[in-house]
């Protein structure tokens, strides 16, 4: 549990520096011109995602979900618990905490909150999202919403520092032809806005160090 906590010091200490934003989101950035043409506008919504760390076995965890296949941009993604703002939130750290007790049954009182990564625009659903890490003390018994989550994909921190996770493929979004980097977790390619938190908590962590050797 000592390293855990070491861990959890180490990066509260790493979000007290400026964060890295767009340096950091441009290592996994996909090839799309289209993306150009999205702005935000007066219709922009707000919302937030949970990064949530916790303990288990001698190793550090953080959950992501697989949504379920929906007629919608994010259909069959893999994520972070998160969602839209709602006007009874008191501020976007209280969006991600219910969205996460929504979708994946943490108990919110138990989350101690470390800070947050840099808002990201998503121009395809017009949201802003701001990543919000926070941590449990101990493993969740997590439980899936069955309408929002597919699966719960426990991924070890470690995992996600393996260059070899990391690829690319050409897809075809909104009819245009896409280069398209990923991470490679539980047999999932996870791109777009989730790779671009990822990415930027690997710099935040290790001073972009795992990113630029790849």
């Amino acid at each position: 549990m000592k390293s855990f906590y070491s861990f959890i010091e180490y990066l509260t200490k790493n979000l007290q520096k400026p964060l890295p934003g767009e340096a950091a989101h441009q290592v996994i950035q996909n090839s799309s011109k289209t993306r150009l043409s999205f702005k935000p506008n007066e219709h922009t919504r707000r919302s937030a995602v949970l990064i949530l760390f916790y303990p288990f076995k001698d190793e550090v965890y953080l959950p992501l979900i697989l949504r379920p296949s929906y007629d919608g941009v994010h259909s069959a993604q893999v994520a972070f618990p998160g969602g839209k703002y709602e006007p009874a939130d008191e501020n976007l750290i209280q969006t991600a905490l219910r969205e996460a007790n929504e979708e994946i049954g943490l108990k919110i009182s138990d989350v101690k909150i470390l800070g947050t990564l840099t808002e990201l625009f998503i121009g395809p659903s017009n949201f802003k999202v701001l990543p919000v890490i926070g941590y449990l003390s101990y493993k969740p018994d997590f439980i899936g919403d069955k309408r929002e989550v597919e699966k719960i994909l426990e991924t070890k921190l470690n995992d996600i520092y393996n260059p070899n996770i990391i690829g690319s493929s050409e897809m075809l979004i909104r009819g245009e032809q896409v280069t398209v980097p990923y991470y490679e977790i539980h047999n999932n390619k996870v791109w777009g806005a989730t790779a671009k938190m990822i990415s930027e908590l690997l710099f935040v962590l290790d001073d972009g160090l795992s990113s630029k050797e790849n």
